[in-house]
């Protein structure tokens, strides 16, 4: 039997939010027949205006049971008020688990769902969210989060890696796989991995240390102590490592790390180079730290993401 799928929609939603989950259950239809029945609701149904001014076809909010809601994020979700049709319905209707793609999130806190819970929303939203609802553990590092029979996801094309983990649950790691590279997504991204990794990238959320980013990246073999880099920055070593904190969301060291992680992870996937020698390249020093550091950011060891890239 089926299993109904209801993505839940309202003016302002963020398209991706929604058209992201909507391919991964659709392609992995193709690949099991009959195992998804997936349908988008607002409230009224109609035509709902995103907050790119493309509309989605929605049907009317209906009663359950539903095995999956999945609750779009958006611009919408600034104003909880005009949603209350959508928390009321939350909170009475039937489903196996709930989920929310980033700022979704905010509608199921309304609703009391996430109470006592662990949850994550897009990283731009964290501080306001964390004031609002105090009674949710928010978990603001990571790509997904799943906490009992509730999911929640970071922004937006987090929700490609929402919909993919919950497509592993109901069907298996091959099926998630397959739907994974139909939708050329380069490797499904563990709900542990850090969305602030993007900031990290960006050099910030203004950019101020961008220039100091593509530094790093020309000399990750050597010692970048927070000291080097500060230097590199002009600051002193306090007011840099406060400074770069409030921007990127992560601390230097771990930024440091995560460069190398990006690098040597590369490195891995597409080189040939022994593991000892790639270690020493991205700055790790030696492979049993820079394999501890794979595990914890991507739940393998270098080995295995060279096998399966190989494969």
């Amino acid at each position: 039997m089926a299993r109904r799928i209801a993505l839940v929609i309202f003016p302002g939603f963020q398209l991706l939010d929604a058209a992201g989950p909507i391919a991964a259950f659709e392609i992995a239809e193709r690949y099991r027949p009959s195992s998804y029945d997936l349908a988008v609701l607002a409230p009224g149904g109609g035509q709902v205006t995103s907050s790119a001014g493309v509309a989605f076809a929605a049907q009317p909010l209906a009663e359950g049971p539903f095995d999956t809601i999945v609750i779009s994020g958006g611009d919408g979700t600034r104003s909880l008020k005009e949603l209350g049709e959508i928390i009321r319905w939350l909170k009475h209707v039937t489903a196996r688990r709930r989920a929310s793609v980033c700022s979704g999130a905010y509608v199921l806190a309304e609703a009391g769902l996430l109470d006592g819970r662990r949850a994550t929303t897009h990283w731009s939203r964290t501080d306001d969210f964390a004031r609002r609802y105090p009674r949710v553990k928010l978990d603001a590092d990571r790509i997904f989060i799943r906490d009992g029979d509730v999911w929640t996801s970071a922004g937006i094309t987090a929700g490609i890696d929402l919909a993919l983990a919950l497509v592993e649950d109901d069907l298996g790691a091959d099926v998630a796989r397959r739907v994974a590279q139909q939708l050329v997504v380069h490797q499904r991204r563990p709900g542990g991995q850090s969305q602030f990794s993007a900031l990290v990238e960006l050099g910030g959320r203004s950019g101020r240390f961008a220039e100091l980013m593509d530094w790093m990246r020309a000399h990750l073999g050597e010692a970048l102590t927070v000291e080097r880099l500060a230097a590199e920055a002009a600051m002193s070593p306090r007011n840099f490592a406060r400074a770069f904190t409030a921007e990127t969301g992560t601390t230097p060291a771990k930024a440091v790390e995560r460069l190398r992680l990006e690098a040597a992870r590369t490195a891995v996937e597409t080189g040939h180079a022994p593991i000892d020698r790639v270690a020493e390249a991205a700055g790790f020093g030696d492979p049993e730290r820079m394999r501890r550091a794979f595990l914890r950011a991507f739940g393998q060891p270098p080995q295995a993401l060279r096998r399966a890239a190989r494969a």
